[in-house]
């Protein structure tokens, strides 16, 4: 496995601010980019969609993990959220959940005056290794013989 990639946090913040300009945010008005570095060193981004039934709107975490999926689900090592000037933003527990997933507890999350892991933002967080089926194997799932000896 090779050593995860340098994190360029102002490319970053740069990137997250590019894609702001994209979002679309007639609703709210608070444009909002997402820029994250995978541990191949790909850089993937997304930015936020609203929808008038404000419960369907998608965060820019929610592009960026598609994004992220769409170049051959790498794992995400850093990520900067900011509004479309720039300013930093820390995820909705929402999209803390989401970026645990894609990136784990190790996740760095830019902030200011500093980067912050995830498992700050989201301590003992629920994740894949507690469901049942991650406790048994592909073939005893596929037989129906969970939790069979």
């Amino acid at each position: 496995m090779s050593a995860a990639p340098a994190i360029e946090w102002t490319v970053l913040r740069e990137e997250a601010t590019a894609v702001a300009a994209r979002a679309w945010a007639p609703y709210s008005g608070l444009q909002v980019g997402a820029a994250g570095v995978t541990d191949n060193g790909v850089t993937v981004r997304g930015c936020n969609v609203e929808n008038a039934s404000y419960g369907l709107t998608l965060c820019a975490e929610c592009g960026l993990v598609s994004d992220l999926h769409r170049h051959g689900a790498a794992h995400l090592v850093a990520v900067s959220i900011v509004d479309g000037n720039g300013a930093f933003l820390l995820p909705c527990g929402r999209c803390r959940q989401l970026l645990y997933e894609a990136g784990g507890p190790d996740l760095l999350i830019d902030a200011d005056p500093a980067p912050v892991r995830l498992d700050t933002l989201l301590p003992n967080a629920f994740g894949p290794d507690d469901l049942p089926t991650a406790r048994t194997g592909p073939q005893q799932r596929a037989s129906g013989r969970e939790g069979a000896g």
